[in-house]
């Protein structure tokens, strides 16, 4: 064999060439298949489950908690909201909310005439804000659960009605959003609804802080 390609290459040295070429590789192959392992190992992969986060955009909920009314006393609000989620990082959100306001001090000290009637001690008001997602991540549970999580910030515009009038009112502050299934959602906030007020005779910037938590639902 080797006399013959020895001859061929002699006579046609292209040919030769290619035919030397065409030989050494097969020998490589040859040599890299005989090499290969015979037992192949066996990789147990885990099966992994994911669940199917709803795609929907709205969110619709109630609220409950303090509201610290400025001169007025710490009292209970109870509320309901509903938002938008324009992107994964953008919301919009609208509220409404109610609380009843308790004697301030000088009404207490005085002992004289109430400032207010029980019908204008409530305080309602209602809003439209728009959100940030500042930190979305996921909170764990043990080794088996994770659940998606959002801290969020937020502030709006918004009218409070109180004492028999409407006072226009900015609010703003932080909320912390925990979604427990695909569809709902544990929300923590804490806001600060700030209007003039002038009831007690100087007008001035009452700042009044609210803690709340609450359900929604998207749709």
């Amino acid at each position: 064999m080797e006399g013959r390609l020895r001859i061929l290459f002699l006579s046609r040295p292209v040919l030769g060439v290619v035919l030397l070429f065409l030989s050494t590789a097969a020998w490589s192959a040859d040599k890299v298949a005989s090499q290969a392992q015979v037992i192949q190992p066996q990789i147990e992969r885990r099966v992994i489950d994911v669940d199917k986060i709803d795609t929907e955009d709205f969110e619709i909920g109630v609220f409950s908690g303090l509201l610290s009314t400025e001169d007025f006393g710490t009292n209970l609000v109870i509320g309901a909201r509903a938002a938008y989620h324009v992107t994964e990082g953008i919301f919009f959100e609208a509220a409404y909310a109610k609380s009843n306001t308790t004697e301030t001090s000088y009404e207490r000290l005085s002992g004289g005439a109430p400032l207010l009637t029980d019908a204008q001690r409530e305080l309602t008001y209602y809003n439209v804000s728009i959100g940030y997602n500042l930190l979305p991540g996921e909170a764990f549970l043990g080794e088996g659960w994770a659940f998606n999580t959002a801290l969020y910030v937020i502030g709006g515009v918004g009218i409070t009605s109180f004492a028999d009038d409407d006072r226009f009112t900015v609010n703003f502050g932080a909320g912390y959003r925990f979604l427990a299934t695909d569809w709902l959602a544990v929300h923590l906030d804490v806001r600060d609804h700030i209007f003039d007020i002038d009831l007690l005779g100087k007008a001035k910037t009452a700042h009044n802080l609210e803690l709340t938590g609450g359900l929604t639902v998207f749709f």
